[in-house]
């Protein structure tokens, strides 16, 4: 069944709502745990009560449980699947309401727990809940025979020729729980009437159908594993082949695989592809910046070497300043004075000569 929780306050709206007969056909409060009251709205109250001691403002954790709509869950099944819950969340032994609620024939539950440890006055945490809860709901429509709904199936009922990129990494990552191929295989017998038709149910579903060894009926996987049809449909083998007929027209299970490989491949070569696409989607930005960059040094280095001739040129004629002309000059070449300046003025020349040049 699918099972939603949050965590929350509002101890009297939430009892108003559980108790409302005006919009329900039927209201069983159908257990009461752990709290001295014997009615709702006064169990919530002593819950809130508690969590006054504590920091915890969303003292109540609340789970609503819906079951397939062509099934009527009975009140013992709603109370197993609430224990489920309580222990897969780690609430185990918390006060505890139940309440069934039915409406146009159809019954669901809702189930409320406490978060505050009464002994320790600390509410208990509970992380990832929804996930969690995700995983039990999947198990409880697999333990029960009930037909999965896209979102709690491994891959989402689809082929994995048919996923995306991402989808193809996840489901990787997953596993397949076998009491999910049998419900594959078991969907698709009950879908078709010949052969062609339950080898197109099967390959929605990512098998393909193959004449085995001994000339029975076979199905592969997309990575090449071989499933006894009789086996995943429990079905007797007589009755599979009364029904299909002979599989003397379908690939043997080599021809098979080498048919998986050849989709596979050229659904792995539009993966590839993808990645390119998307590596270069990222590289955009960078290339961008990097332009920029570019563009941004040229500039820098422009304004240096306008800078440094500047300079040179400013320091060429400050050193040329420092040579006397005339009679000074004459003076100065007799002493030796102007030799040292111009040895002065070429030392200072080189080094700036070298700065510039580094």
């Amino acid at each position: 069944m699918i099972l939603k929780g949050s965590q929350r306050a509002g101890a009297k709206a939430l009892a108003d709502h559980l108790m409302n007969d005006r919009d329900n056909d039927h209201v069983n409060c159908l257990e009461l745990r752990g709290f001295l009251s014997e009615h709702l709205h006064g169990a919530f109250s002593e819950a809130h009560a508690i969590s006054k001691a504590t920091f915890c403002k969303q003292f109540m954790f609340s789970l609503s449980l819906n079951p397939p709509q062509d099934h009527v869950a009975s009140e013992q099944e709603f109370l197993d699947a609430a224990d489920r819950a309580e222990k897969a969340l780690g609430l185990e032994g918390q006060p505890r309401a139940v309440i069934v609620h039915e409406k146009e024939g159809r019954r669901h539950a809702h189930a409320v727990w406490s978060r505050i440890d009464a002994e320790t006055l600390t509410a208990i945490n509970l992380p990832h809940f929804k996930n969690k809860l995700r995983d039990l709901s999947r198990d409880l429509f697999l333990d029960h025979g009930w037909q999965l709904p896209d979102g709690l199936a491994t891959h989402g009922n689809k082929s994995p020729l048919n996923f995306t990129l991402a989808e193809w990494q996840q489901a990787k990552r997953q596993g397949l729980d076998p009491r999910e191929i049998k419900q594959a295989f078991q969907q698709a017998w009950e879908r078709c009437d010949s052969q062609l038709g339950f080898k197109n149910a099967l390959e929605d579903r990512g098998y393909f159908l193959a004449r085995g060894d001994r000339r029975g009926f076979v199905a592969l996987d997309v990575e090449g594993n071989v499933h006894s049809i009789a086996k995943w449909t429990g079905i007797k083998t007589k009755e599979v082949n009364a029904k299909l007929g002979s599989p003397a027209n379908l690939p043997s299970v080599s021809e098979a695989k080498t048919t998986i490989r050849q989709k596979l491949s050229g659904q792995m070569r539009e993966f590839v592809d993808q990645i390119k696409d998307r590596q270069n989607r990222d590289l955009d930005p960078l290339r961008d910046k990097l332009r920029g960059m570019n563009e941004a040094h040229r500039n820098e280095r422009h304004k240096l070497k306008v800078g440094q001739n500047a300079r040179w040129i400013e320091e060429t004629k400050a050193r040329s300043d420092r040579l006397n002309k005339g009679l000074r000059g004459v003076f100065d070449r007799l002493t030796g004075r102007a030799k040292s300046i111009r040895q002065q003025n070429e030392l200072e020349a080189s080094n700036s000569a070298r700065v510039r040049t580094h």
